[in-house]
């Protein structure tokens, strides 16, 4: 559903026939977060209407006045979106200028798109290169509007826009579905960027109770029927948890048994990956052919262990089995949780992460009430108590298991090094 900032008077304009036909031949737009800044009001409307089109249904839509300017003072505090449509009238040396103070506030990941008003073909290959998504001129219709974010974000034979995040235990009851869960949510929230959480332990998942959530289909069917599963299925299975996080969950239930062959999981995470820029997935405590399939493939592993021996262990065989299956990917994460249980013995986190060469990317205390208050009410930490100390752990975790920076820099990396080559040329 579409979400805009700017409200306009106009009555809703059908499309013309040609206009129609060209709609015909675009796909649907996954969960993806747009954002518009125009100068002018047609330009407005125009993408005011495309984001009332149906095959923008899934996708978050907002539209601002102002231009690059208004982007810039922005995403001084607001994060960027998976799309940034942005119309120029300024010319080539003022919109250079500009291009690169959004480079200081933009996040690497975020495409952007510039709708300018000189057809100049120069001025096109040079944006290009620089890793501009695309140079549209204006006026522009509602189909080629809908052509580029297709083209963009749509097209199957494109790498996939979401990221899978896998979180699993080095043993049961370590509190790895919390943290799972919780860090979806701050995804979610602290972005505003859509997230699928994936529920895999189909017979003891938990996924729904956290949320609060009772839906009548979930993962099940996706697993059970893969002749059927493509991406509008998939989208018929997801429960909507909150605004940008959805849930595809586990029955939880013991009427069949859930032995799965070694790849029955990843035609569903290629999908899921296709309709949301983050898919997180909730990977039970175990190790068979899938599960060592699922960590294996997935973009981050993050690995939730409590501060005591059997975890160690544990722990360092999934860290040592997984550098050698992913030898050219970061090594996992480490998620040290329960620290601090009353009279119990434990581990220090530096006599825990020394034989692991591994620094902790989070260290996360016991905290009864707080916990126990969330699970109890199916409800998240941060409704919970916004202002807990361990909420804002959470939140810097699902900064690192995006790729995003904590606080942003002067000068970022992307579209930053891309831009110096237009000052060279």
């Amino acid at each position: 559903m579409s979400d805009t900032a700017l409200n306009l008077d106009d009555e809703p304009v059908a499309a013309a026939p040609e206009e129609a036909d060209a709609l015909q031949q675009v796909r649907p737009v996954p969960r993806i977060s747009v954002q518009a800044f125009c100068e002018t009001q047609a330009v407005a409307s125009t993408i005011e209407r495309m984001s009332e089109d149906r095959r923008m249904s899934k996708a978050q839509t907002r539209v601002y006045m102002g231009g690059l300017a208004a982007a810039v003072e922005f995403y001084q505090t607001a994060p960027t979106p998976n799309l940034i449509f942005l119309e120029i009238a300024c010319g080539r040396d003022e919109l250079m200028a500009r291009l690169n103070e959004l480079a200081d506030v933009c996040d690497p990941s975020s495409r952007v798109v510039i709708i300018g008003h000189h057809n100049d073909i120069a001025l096109y290959r040079e944006l290009i290169r620089a890793g501009i998504s695309e140079y549209m001129v204006a006026p522009v219709s509602l189909s080629d509007l809908m052509s580029t974010i297709s083209g963009l974000f749509a097209d199957p034979e494109a790498d996939p826009i979401g990221r899978s995040i896998a979180f699993v235990g080095a043993k049961g009851g370590v509190g790895a579905s919390t943290i799972a869960h919780n860090v979806s949510w701050a995804i979610s929230t602290l972005f505003e960027n859509e997230v699928v959480v994936v529920d895999m332990d189909l017979p003891f998942g938990t996924a729904n109770i956290n949320f609060d959530q009772d839906p009548a289909q979930g993962i099940a069917e996706a697993v059970f029927s893969p002749e059927r599963l493509d991406e509008v299925y998939l989208d018929r299975l997801l429960a909507n948890c909150a605004e940008h996080l959805s849930l595809l969950a586990a029955p939880s239930t013991l009427d069949r048994s859930y032995d799965f062959d070694t790849n029955a999981f990843s035609s569903l995470i290629d999908i899921a990956q296709r309709t949301a820029p983050a898919v997180v997935l909730d990977v039970p405590h175990g190790w068979n052919g899938w599960t060592k399939a699922t960590l294996t493939n997935a973009d981050e592993v993050v690995i939730v262990a409590a501060p005591e021996l059997a975890n160690l262990r544990n722990t360092k065989n999934l860290i040592d089995t997984l550098r050698g299956l992913r030898p050219n990917d970061s090594a996992p994460r480490l998620v040290i949780n329960q620290v601090g249980v009353p009279k119990r013995p434990e581990i220090s986190v530096s006599d825990f992460s020394d034989p692991l060469e591994i620094e902790p990317a989070a260290v996360i205390p016991f905290d009864a009430q707080l916990f126990g208050n969330a699970a109890n009410s199916g409800r998240m930490l941060a409704e919970t108590d916004a202002a807990s100390p361990v909420v804002a752990t959470l939140g810097q975790l699902a900064h690192l298991v995006t790729g995003r920076s904590v606080a942003v820099p002067k000068h970022k990396p992307g579209l930053q090094a891309l831009l110096a080559r237009l000052k060279k040329s």
